[in-house]
């Protein structure tokens, strides 16, 4: 898995691709517990994800979670069709923000 991050301002980019699973979900930990300090907006884009297991929905969930807390927001971008049937099939997309 590759992760590229950029910043904006106040708005951090974090761009993922690869396979995202058990193996590689700490390092995508690290990467939006860094982004997330003293950002008000995270987008994560997943359009190079090109697998997804449960801990990777965990840290989606986990940055939802740190962004809601400090009054900011995530935002996923360009989900793959492979993270977009996963994030619809456990429901997520009715919690989560999601530009196409």
């Amino acid at each position: 898995m590759e992760i590229t991050t950029k910043q904006h301002g106040a708005i951090i980019d974090i761009m993922v691709s690869g396979r995202l699973d058990t193996n590689t979900a700490p390092q995508l930990e690290t990467a939006i517990r860094e982004g997330a300090k003293d950002n008000k907006a995270m987008n994560l884009d997943l359009s190079g994800v090109e697998y997804m297991s449960s801990t990777g929905l965990r840290d989606i969930l986990l940055a939802h979670k740190i962004m809601v807390s400090n009054n900011g927001k995530l935002i996923i971008k360009n989900p793959s069709a492979f993270c977009m049937q996963v994030l619809e099939a456990t429901n997520m997309d009715k919690l989560l923000t999601i530009e196409r």
